[in-house]
């Protein structure tokens, strides 16, 4: 496992070109809708945002939706998508915690998706958004089921192969979290090494602080 950090702004002018992410973005953003049902009430935090595709595609359901990255890149495509479609309830942050800035802000809903296989410790971040959630609010967390390290064809700045349900079980309740809802949120079909197809699932888990 090489867990040297990836560049991400390297990648993002190029990030939407590839059809599978825009389709689980949709599929998590339905599993989202099913799970907690984000309505025109609610300020929601995307924390790893990338390009925003799944912060767009809850944008239309909620008050206001702030998209919270480490990559300055990924956040200019953002930024541009939010100006070009001139959308007034979306916000993006520049965070990252590995340099020492701090989340903050007080939110209905926090999601992430395809974002906690990059964080080496698990647990103090999940204790981390559960705390910007208000009394009753959810956390919804969408990553990969145990994958092999066979999911991205290369492993630069991934830190966990997937997640077992038990072990992310134990950090949400860790966290403070209640009411806990494991679900299939997307299968996502990819070319692996050595050649052939795998289908990998991604998990989406909710909690209720």
């Amino acid at each position: 496992m090489n867990t040297e950090k990836r560049n991400f702004d390297k990648d993002a002018p190029t990030w939407d070109h590839e059809p599978r992410r825009l389709r689980l973005a949709n599929d998590v953003a339905g599993a989202i809708v099913e799970a907690v049902k984000p309505d025109r009430h609610m300020d929601v935090l995307d924390f790893g945002c990338g390009t925003g595709l799944l912060t767009l595609a809850l944008q239309p359901l909620v008050r206001s939706i702030t998209g919270i990255d480490s990559s300055r890149g990924m956040l200019d495509v953002l930024e541009g998508k939010v100006r070009s479609q001139n959308l007034a309830n979306v916000k993006t942050r520049h965070v990252d915690l590995e340099k020492g800035d701090k989340l903050d802000g007080s939110y209905h809903l926090v999601v992430s998706s395809m974002t906690l296989h990059h964080i080496r410790e698990v647990a103090p971040l999940l204790g981390q958004l559960c705390r910007l959630l208000r009394p009753a609010g959810h956390l919804c967390i969408a990553d990969l089921e145990p994958d092999d390290g066979q999911f991205h064809s290369n492993n630069e700045g991934v830190c966990h192969f997937g997640f077992a349900q038990a072990e992310l079980r134990q950090a949400f309740t860790g966290a403070g979290l209640t009411e806990l809802r494991y679900q299939t949120a997307a299968k996502v079909p990819k070319p692996i090494a050595g050649g052939g197809e795998r289908v990998f699932t991604v998990f989406l888990m909710t909690g209720r602080k």
